[in-house]
């Protein structure tokens, strides 16, 4: 999967990044077991500060699309518990945010006022 930054976007890279790895994953171009590169050759790649990446990393680890294991790098997760009935809950939570024309951000603002 190829990542790529628009420094043209509003969208802070570390996001740009996330939302490009929760695509790649939702589309099944990463699948679970992956190894996504190490923060300091994605950096490279991209041209930023490694940090950035790691944050993103970060992101991902904890809304649970990736998991990393020290030296073993960063793995894309197998599917959270795709039966519980939270999955079906949340699938309709963003067909509900979307028809209202929220955006992620705001609607993860709304999960976060009712948390």
């Amino acid at each position: 999967m190829l990542i790529r930054i628009d420094p043209d976007l509003a969208t802070p890279v570390f996001e740009q990044i996330v939302d490009q790895v929760v695509a790649g994953v939702r589309a099944g171009d990463l699948v679970p077991g992956e190894k996504l590169p190490p923060v300091r050759q994605l950096a490279g790649d991209l041209g930023i500060a490694p940090n950035t990446v790691a944050k993103a990393y970060r992101q991902l680890e904890e809304e649970g699309h990736v998991e990393t294991r020290g030296r073993g790098g960063t793995l894309v997760r197998d599917e959270l518990a795709p039966s519980l009935p939270s999955r079906g809950a949340a699938e309709d939570f963003v067909r509900a945010a979307r028809e209202s024309g929220l955006d992620l951000s705001q609607a993860i603002g709304l999960l976060r006022r009712s948390w």
